[in-house]
């Protein structure tokens, strides 16, 4: 772990740099904060031990734009659009997101877990069946029952 000073000094000399990156990949400035933090908290958590400054930023650059291109191909990230894109769209197809809450929020403990893990954490079917104990294929079967069960509930029109 890194001292506060080097931290600083690290911060002082080399933020610019990372959030210019991080804007040319993403393109926003929320998640330009975000991956800022993140790289930051990596350097001084890190026990590399640099040989120059020049090795010190580039080790910073491969950080910045490993985080950038984790935060580009994350789940969260690939299954949202723009709030200016949800504008141009015709309102009817727009999802009552709050139906389909509700409508997850309902099912039963068992399948709510699943769901949860796989459509809102972006987990897979191995991950989720070692995350609640259960085998993989035991978690599919899960799955499956809960997508009939919400377009049960939902109907054909409301499920996507």
């Amino acid at each position: 772990m890194r001292s506060e000073s080097e931290v600083n000094r690290a911060i002082e000399n080399y933020a610019d740099m990372v959030r210019r990156l991080c804007m040319i990949h993403l393109k926003n400035y929320a998640d330009t904060e975000d991956i800022f933090q993140t790289v930051f908290l990596k350097y001084a958590t890190s026990s590399v031990v640099f040989e120059s400054r020049e090795h010190e930023k580039a080790w910073l650059i491969r950080v910045t734009v490993n985080a950038c291109r984790d935060l580009i191909k994350s789940f969260f990230r690939s299954r949202t659009v723009p709030l200016d894109t949800l504008a141009e769209l015709p309102a009817s197809l727009i999802p009552d997101n709050r139906e389909v809450l509700e409508a997850v929020l309902s099912l039963p403990a068992k399948y709510k877990d699943a769901v949860y893990l796989h459509y809102y954490e972006g987990y897979t079917a191995p991950e989720i069946g070692r995350i609640l104990g259960k085998k993989t294929n035991t978690v599919y079967t899960l799955l499956a029952r809960a997508r009939e069960l919400l377009k049960e509930k939902l109907g054909e029109d409301g499920y996507e």
